[in-house]
């Protein structure tokens, strides 16, 4: 992912409200690496319950989500719909986002399960055991991260 300014981080958001923007608290983007990350995602500090992910979509531009916590967890260990990591070292929860415009207005969300606190980024990049002899293990690995990209773009569309 290319490095944001605070000004365009903002500015990416397609369902946050004015007040929902002014409230948000933004991560120190100078002790980020760029280079190992596919989107940027944090958890707000503030209000517990809210999270928020800026992914680059498959044409380059950015989209900001305001993402919600369900209260309640899932029953049984689920799996990341976004990493897809089978040996998750973190919980995984619901999020839900509001859908951007009209949609959205009128209450209309999009969910999904993932890494509480967004290490997808850190868990395709884990170099996979390999599955047989002359398994290409880079390959799978960056296999793994472009999925991931594939992904969370497809479901800031959903948005």
């Amino acid at each position: 992912m290319l490095p944001v300014t605070i000004e365009a981080l903002r500015a990416s958001f397609v369902n946050a409200s004015r007040r929902e923007l002014t409230d948000m608290t933004v991560p120190d983007l100078e002790t980020v690496d760029w280079d190992d990350l596919t989107f940027l995602g944090w958890r707000d500090p503030k209000t517990s319950r809210r999270a928020y992910a800026v992914v680059p979509t498959l044409d380059g531009a950015l989209v900001g989500i305001v993402l919600r916590q369900a209260e309640a967890s899932p029953r049984s260990r689920a799996q990341c719909s976004w990493c897809q990591d089978v040996k998750l070292p973190n919980e995984v929860v619901f999020y839900s986002a509001k859908r951007s415009g009209p949609a959205g207005r009128k209450g209309d969300t999009v969910g999904t399960l993932v890494c509480q606190d967004f290490q997808c980024s850190r868990n395709v990049r884990k170099t996979p055991p390999p599955a047989y002899g002359g398994y290409d293990v880079d390959a799978a690995r960056l296999r793994r991260i472009e999925d991931l990209q594939l992904r969370v773009a497809g479901f800031a569309a959903e948005v």
